[in-house]
Order: structure tokens, then C-alpha cells, then sequence
């Protein structure tokens, strides 16, 4: 077991957050406690996680050399071929430290069950003690995750394991061209969501929610009878529910555009459509400033998108593996 290094990566509380702002806990606590808020219980969430943290702390430490690092230093650390990557959640954190590995298995554990239910986080910290030796002998299953890849012509390069969001900081519009296959078109609009198969039920998923509950209601009004309203509701209920359930390990990603507007030089019918290896999406920043591409929701992990600037979004040459 020498061989492998164990990381342990974890994130700072929301108590945590408060006392870098407020600079104490009992500052933090008139805080929120003047907005009427339970101090009680970011205290309890604060204790518990760093209990866990200590735990995983101990039983990994009976098992091998254990390196604990925090979230914000993930970006720029180097995993080693044989690190084995121990995660105490939320599924977030999960999520944005998968797009910093390569190859390494990464285990997700739930500090605190009854408070999270953690999709990525199926072990908690009493299984560390027999699932890490299993993952040395590789004796344990794992569910490979497609990434998606963004590169701009500047050589700049961003994963994304749930979604990229490319748009401006701001809520002003957005402009760019956008390409795909033999398609293109000038747009303007509140930005474009790409999205993998783990994360088509996140932001993916509220989108096309939004844009079926538009079109539900505007078929109603134009529809004479029950029975046309009904088969409507169908074919777009069972095509929202084929989009949201696609695999983790998909070999393709979907983009949505959020709020076109046509107008006399922006069009509106390149909205949505997959993207897979023989099909990248091109887009070429019109934005003299404040264009961002993000991902996984971490706003200040971004690329500045700004005019002349061309990203081409596709997949990931590496895959996550998340044991299971």
C-alpha cells in the first residue's frame, strides 16, 4: 500500500465562510442571528464535518501516507499516478475536484447523512477502513464519468464534469456566433449551457423544464380539444424525459441556449443539439467584455470569452472514475 498515496480533499464549512468574513464566530453569530436565522445550526454542521474530517483523517492514516488539501488548492495541485483521491462532500466538491484528475479512482464520502443525501457521496467515513484496500487490489467497481473539454484559439483549456456556462458575468446579453456541423448563426442571449450526462439533471434539467412548461402552456391555448392537449403533453414529456436521464458515461454532450432574441441580426434556431467526437461546438466570443466561460457552477474558475476569442466545446480526452 506504500505505493499509493492517499489525498483526502476537503472544503471549509459554512461557519468556516462566515468567520473569513466576519472575522470571528461571535460576530458571524450576531450576524445571522439579527436576521433571524438558527446560529445553532451552522455550530452543529461546523462539528460534525470536522469530526468526519478527523476520522478519515485516522483511518486513512492506518492505511497508507495521507495528504489532506483543501478545496481552493485543488486547481493547482498534482495528483501522482497512484494517488487514491478520498472526497468529504458535498456532491459539489466531488464534482470539481473530478475535473482536476486524471486516471486516479476517487471516493466520495457523506460527512453527514441525515443532513445530505449525496448522490456522489455513497460511502461514509466507517467504509474508508475496507473500501481503500479494496481499491488498491482493485477489487472494487468504477463508473467512469464523461467530461467535457472546452479549448480556446489561445491555448487555454477548461474541464466541466457536470456543465460549462458560456455567457458574461453580468446579466446583460450575450453575444457571439455559434457553429455546429454545417449550422451557424449570429445570437444574442442570457448564454449557452453545455451539459454532461451527470449533469443533465442539474441546471440541464431546469432548462428544459422551463422550455416545456413554455411550450405545454402555449399549445394549450392554440388547441381545440383534450385529446390534441394530451398527445402534445406526451410527446413533450416523453422527449424531456429521454434528454434527462442519458448516461454519465455518454459519448456525447448537450447544449441549450438560454433566451435567444431574434432580431434583424441575431437569429434563434441553433438553440439546442448534441454535441459528440465528429461534432464539437464552435463559438466565437462578440463580446468586448466581461464573457466568461465557467464550469460546474464556480464562477471564479472561469475563462475570460471576450471579442475574437473562438472556444471549442467537445469531450474530454480523460474520463472520471468514481468508485462505486
Amino acid at each position: 500500500m506504500s505505493e499509493h498515496k492517499l489525498i483526502l480533499v476537503k472544503r471549509r464549512t459554512r461557519l468556516e465562510e462566515l468567520v473569513v468574513r466576519y472575522n470571528t464566530v461571535q460576530q458571524a453569530q450576531f450576524y445571522i442571528e439579527r436576521l433571524g436565522a438558527d446560529f445553532s445550526d451552522y455550530m452543529e454542521e461546523d462539528r460534525r464535518y470536522r469530526l468526519s474530517v478527523q476520522q478519515a483523517q485516522q483511518q486513512l492514516g492506518q492505511l497508507g501516507r495521507v495528504q489532506t488539501i483543501d478545496r481552493e488548492h485543488v486547481p493547482n495541485f498534482i495528483f501522482g499516478e497512484q494517488d487514491i483521491v478520498v472526497v468529504v462532500g458535498q456532491d459539489g466538491l466531488v464534482a470539481n475536484t473530478l475535473k482536476y484528475v486524471t486516471e486516479q479512482p476517487l471516493i466520495g464520502v457523506n460527512p453527514d447523512p441525515l443532513r445530505w443525501d449525496g448522490v456522489l457521496l455513497p460511502f461514509t467515513v466507517e467504509d474508508l477502513s475496507f473500501i481503500v484496500p479494496d481499491v488498491i487490489r482493485r477489487q472494487r467497481a468504477l463508473k467512469e464519468v464523461t467530461l467535457a473539454k472546452v479549448e480556446l484559439n489561445d491555448g487555454q483549456v477548461l474541464y466541466g464534469v457536470n456543465d460549462l456556462f458560456i455567457g458574461r458575468k453580468t446579466h446583460v446579453s450575450a453575444r457571439y456566433e455559434v457553429r455546429l456541423g454545417t449550422s451557424a448563426e449570429q445570437q444574442s442571449s442570457s448564454g449557452i449551457i453545455v451539459s454532461t450526462g451527470m449533469g443533465s439533471t442539474g441546471w440541464f434539467k431546469s432548462v428544459l423544464a422551463g422550455a416545456t412548461g413554455i411550450v405545454r402552456s402555449a399549445a394549450w391555448q392554440n388547441m381545440n380539444s383534450e385529446a390534441e392537449v394530451a398527445t402534445a403533453s406526451a410527446s413533450i414529456h416523453g422527449s424531456r424525459q429521454e434528454l434527462n436521464h442519458f448516461n454519465w458515461d455518454a459519448p456525447y454532450l448537450y447544449f441549450s441556449v438560454r433566451e435567444p432574441f431574434p432580431s434583424r441580426t441575431t437569429a434563434a434556431n441553433l438553440v439546442f443539439g448534441q454535441i459528440h467526437s465528429k461534432q464539437p461546438l464552435h463559438i466565437v466570443s462578440q463580446m468586448p467584455e466581461d464573457g466568461v466561460i465557467f464550469s460546474d457552477g464556480v464562477e471564479q474558475d472561469f475563462l475570460e470569452f471576450n471579442s475574437g476569442v473562438e472556444a471549442i466545446i467537445g469531450l474530454a480526452e480523460k474520463r472520471g472514475r468514481l468508485v462505486v
